[in-house]
């Protein structure tokens, strides 16, 4: 099952080695106006974070322009934006929750999440995914149609591998979702 992801230090050090990939892509790179991008990592806490992987997961991969201070933050398999539970957790609590069974109570229990929490994560893949721009792009193509109310459930099933590798695929997929995109008015 998925839920045994959460015990395995070994699925944590390769979403480790996924965003530490992902921040030396936009490290090489430099800012818009030319600038040397900075390390400037987010100190986080995240929660459902297994104890032997807390050290590796207490910061978000960052870069801060030497010339106009601007932010550049890479995008992450970690984090899900700015939601204090990781990623891992959000997606496992919210496919097993849609199911309101006995073992989204016992998955709420091992994660401690409240239910109201997962309530909520409920309304924002039925509501607010599915209008975002990744989603809008990217969700009519999966075939067959992922059903909007079983989200995140139906898409995890739509990559292919093992458990372990759809899982991989999916976060990987729920990446550009991590970083907000800024957009700055003209003349600025």
């Amino acid at each position: 099952m998925c839920h045994a992801l959460l015990q395995d230090p070994k699925f944590f050090q390769v979403l480790l080695r996924i965003d530490e990939e992902l921040a030396a892509e936009v490290h090489a790179g430099r800012c818009a106006c030319g600038g040397v991008l900075h390390r400037a990592n987010y100190p986080r806490k995240p929660r459902a974070c297994p104890n032997e992987v807390r050290s590796d997961f207490a910061s978000r991969f960052s870069f801060c322009c030497a010339e106009c201070r601007q932010r550049k933050t890479s995008t992450s398999v970690r984090f899900l934006g700015r939601r204090v539970y990781l990623a891992l957790a959000v997606v496992l609590g919210s496919a097993r929750h849609a199911g309101q069974n006995p073992a989204a109570a016992g998955l709420s229990t091992t994660l401690a999440v409240p239910v109201r929490t997962l309530h909520r994560w409920r309304i924002w893949w039925s509501q607010q995914f599915p209008l975002t721009p990744l989603w809008q792009a990217h969700g009519p193509r999966f075939m067959p149609p992922v059903t909007r109310d079983r989200l995140p459930a139906d898409l995890l099933e739509r990559f292919a591998g093992d458990t372990t590798g759809q899982m991989m695929r999916l976060l990987v997929f729920l990446s550009p979702l991590t970083v907000t995109a800024v957009s700055l008015r003209a003349g600025r």
